[in-house]
């Protein structure tokens, strides 16, 4: 079969869903790719008495749907199904307790998710808030934001094979003590860096906030008040940080509740990393999308929905994604089997701005929203049917019973908990392209798209193209022009009309924006990943009023982005200003690139004693008198240590080539500690590379100093025949290094190193 894949679709796939060999080389094409996908998928009807021809069929049904790029599945599931790992869900929850065996429990979990290309959301609430008492320790507690940064941390230490990167949402209720702290925890852009974050709006809070009134925050440990509030404080200071950067974004969690099927089973807690799916605590989701672009067909001259084959491949993806549930490896026997009692799956679109662009709809239009609540109404209802169908023939999901479903005329036996979801679908609407993500407007009809690591693709919507030359305004130059815009309204060489629909987010005003996102809402069971778009010199107020009309609009939440409000962004579009931005980072880069090495260099070398053994550091300087290369050797280290210092080398050799200042790379270096410090005249060493960092001070820094550590005398008291008395020796000799733990003297005592401070030993 001949798959259509745009250039950069086929870059997107080489880069992350295509097997390889151990040596990195491609051992899979598009095709094959789809045909394991297939394949695994399709196996979960043996379970249920298929033959194996209606296995094929089905078989060649999913990779029809998935080849013509009408369907395509969440990234784990095209990246791991018919492999040995065989995890093939994207959303996951997990429980966060107020203790510390549940807090780093939850933490390992989540690094097994990471791992496998899963996504996490927490709801930090249950936490006890900063500085309250812990009774059994006598201590006070570092409260939710504090264990944030924990799992950031380990989040960044995980990158999930160089295929996804670990993403998660944090979640704080409204009325948690220190809620204040969590608005702000990442008003620093460099802070928090793997979570979303979303406030947990209660229906209390909106009715406290309409009439300006106070609130009380409770302790989740003692379930009392502990303090009353402003509401309408609260609420600015989550639009102000939203409106600096985009976060934190709202979920109104009483209304996610109000819809909650299976409410037997708990409350709701949290949402996946983008908010779209809420779910109960272990419970897993499985996403896909239909690509509403391949559902328009030619009808003489004009464009129209293909209500047909819409049909026909809403209720595959429907068998398609409850089967995935049956194939699935689950990380966890807790998340299986929460997953497996209520069967959710999320079936969403892709491609709707494209769509309306096809249909001659300007996505900003009472039109286009009142096409978005049909189409979403057909594909629930026909995504209902196929559910109701499954569920006479392979049975219901198990807590069906006491379930929004579990009625006595026995009409809704349904075989999934919940069917659809609006997801957001960068990567995968790359793959599918041209196609635009998810509900969202174009972002621009020219661009660069950062993916993975800041790998660059340019971006070109076809359709424009196609319009301008089929209409005779196609021109280079006008092409050069339109990049540099987000918009084309202002672009009089363009027809009027080709203006009105290619509108892009920019051009969207806030309030479209969120009653597109509510019009798709009414017609999912799960939530809508939207992004409400502000040109940059949008206000606070609008923000404000964003987030109010959201609600009163019954949305699930929202989530805004004022445009250039971060140093970084995935999509961006070039204005000139920016291109000078761009040509003097270029230039910048330029100045910093490392120098090349002579042949001839000179240097000296220092021995420097440290707790692992004699260090000998070599700096060389070039012919101008700059510090070029820092080689170190340690004795007969090997191994680790070894590999450690000629990293440490490396870099800081790096560091002197592209002309960093000396004083900045002492500073990153200076003081790192090692469980093995020692002492060089006098002078504590905490580690190898704060040995490096104390040479390359003395050798570039302070030119005359005195040895690597000022001499420290040690004072002892003398006799008449010189003999040193012994109780004034132990006490200064026996220091052998500082504690790890806690910083104090480590003294050598019975075969071990011991600190009298806080107990720590090593033997």
């Amino acid at each position: 079969m001949d798959l259509k894949l745009t250039p950069n679709a086929i870059k997107v796939l080489e880069r992350r869903y295509l097997r390889k060999d151990p040596e990195g080389k491609l051992i899979e094409t598009p095709e094959q790719l789809f045909t394991r996908v297939a394949s695994a998928i399709a196996s979960a009807e043996k379970e249920y008495g298929v033959n194996e021809e209606g296995v094929k069929k089905l078989q060649d049904e999913f990779f029809t749907m998935m080849a013509n790029l009408e369907f395509l599945p969440n990234s784990p599931c095209l990246m791991n199904a018919g492999k040995e790992l065989g995890q093939l869900s994207a959303c996951f929850t997990l429980p966060i307790e107020d203790s510390m065996e549940s807090i780093f429990e939850t933490l390992k979990i989540t690094s097994l998710i990471h791992k496998s290309g899963g996504g996490t959301g927490f709801n930090f609430s249950r936490l006890r808030p900063k500085n309250a008492v812990v009774k059994t320790t006598g201590g006070v507690a570092s409260g939710p934001i504090s264990f944030m940064r924990v799992y950031d941390a380990a989040t960044e230490a995980v990158k999930q094979g160089g295929t996804r990167r670990g993403a998660n949402m944090g979640i704080l209720r409204v009325d948690h003590p220190d809620i204040m702290e969590f608005i702000t925890c990442k008003e620093n852009n460099n802070h928090i860096t793997n979570f979303n974050i979303s406030v947990a709006i209660t229906d209390e809070f909106m009715r406290r906030l309409a009439k300006g009134e106070d609130y009380d925050l409770i302790d989740p440990h003692t379930h009392k008040p502990v303090q009353r509030i402003n509401s309408k404080e609260v609420f600015n200071l989550i639009v102000k940080q939203a409106h600096k950067n985009g976060e934190p974004g709202i979920i109104f969690i009483d209304r996610i509740n109000q819809y909650n099927p299976t409410p037997r089973l708990g409350m709701i807690e949290s949402t996946n990393p983008c908010g779209e799916q809420p779910l109960l605590p272990y419970e897993s989701c499985d996403l896909g999308s239909i690509n509403l672009d391949q559902m328009c067909k030619r009808s003489g001259s004009r464009c129209e929905i293909d209500w047909q084959r819409l049909k026909e491949v809403t209720a595959l993806a429907v068998i398609f994604l409850d089967n995935l549930i049956d194939v699935n490896k689950f990380p966890l026997p807790e998340i299986e089997k929460a997953t497996k009692a209520t069967r959710k799956i999320g079936l969403g679109v892709m491609g709707w701005a494209s769509m309306l662009i096809r249909l001659n709809i300007p996505y900003n239009s009472e039109e286009a929203v009142a096409l978005a609540e049909k189409t979403m109404a057909f594909i629930l209802d026909e995504a209902n049917k196929k559910s109701l169908e499954l569920g006479k023939t392979k049975g219901v999901f198990p807590a069906f019973k006491g379930s929004i479903y579990d009625r006595k005329d026995g009409t809704t036996r349904m075989r999934n908990a919940t069917l659809t979801t609006i997801a957001p679908t960068g990567t995968i609407s790359i793959i599918a392209g041209p196609c635009s993500s998810g509900i969202e407007p174009l972002f621009a009809l020219s661009y660069h798209r950062n993916v993975m690591d800041n790998d660059k693709l340019v971006e070109v919507e076809p359709l424009f193209e196609q319009i301008a030359r089929e209409r005779g305004f196609y021109s280079t130059q006008l092409m050069e022009k339109i990049a540099q815009n987000a918009s084309i309204k202002e672009i009089k060489e363009i027809p009027e009309d080709v203006r009105r629909v290619f509108v892009t987010s920019h051009d969207i005003s806030p309030e479209w924006h969120v009653r597109m996102q509510a019009a798709f809402q009414k017609y999912v069971h799960n939530a809508t990943s939207k992004t409400v778009n502000f040109p940059h010199e949008a206000t606070v107020e609008d923000v404000r009023k964003s987030y109010i009309l959201a609600f009163d609009a019954n949305c699930k939440g929202i989530t805004i982005y004022r445009d250039r409000s971060r140093e970084e962004q995935v999509l961006n579009v070039g204005k000139p200003k920016e291109k000078q931005e761009a040509r003097s980072i270029h230039e910048i880069k330029k100045e910093i690139a490392p120098r090349p090495r002579p042949e001839v260099i000179i240097g000296t070398t220092t021995k420097v004693s440290t707790g692992c053994g004699n260090l000998y550091v070599t700096i060389n300087i070039d012919e101008d008198g700059k510090p070029f290369e820092l080689f170190t050797q340690m004795g007969k280290a090997g191994g680790c240590a070894a590999s450690q210092l000629e990293a440490t080398g490396r870099l800081v050799s790096l560091a002197f080539r592209a002309n960093i200042e000396v004083k900045s790379i002492i500073e990153q270096l200076r003081n790192i500690r090692c469980p093995s410090p020692s002492w060089e005249k006098g002078q504590r060493i905490f580690s190898c590379a704060d040995a490096i960092a104390r040479v390359i001070e003395r050798r570039l820094v302070n030119v005359q100093p005195a040895p690597i550590a000022e001499s420290v005398t040690i004072p002892m008291k003398h006799s008449h025949d010189d003999q040193l008395q012994s109780t004034d020796l132990d006490e200064q000799v026996n220091i052998v290094g500082m504690c790890p733990d806690c910083g104090g003297a480590l003294r050598h005592e019975e075969g071990c190193v011991k600190c009298h401070g806080c107990g720590y030993s090593k033997c």
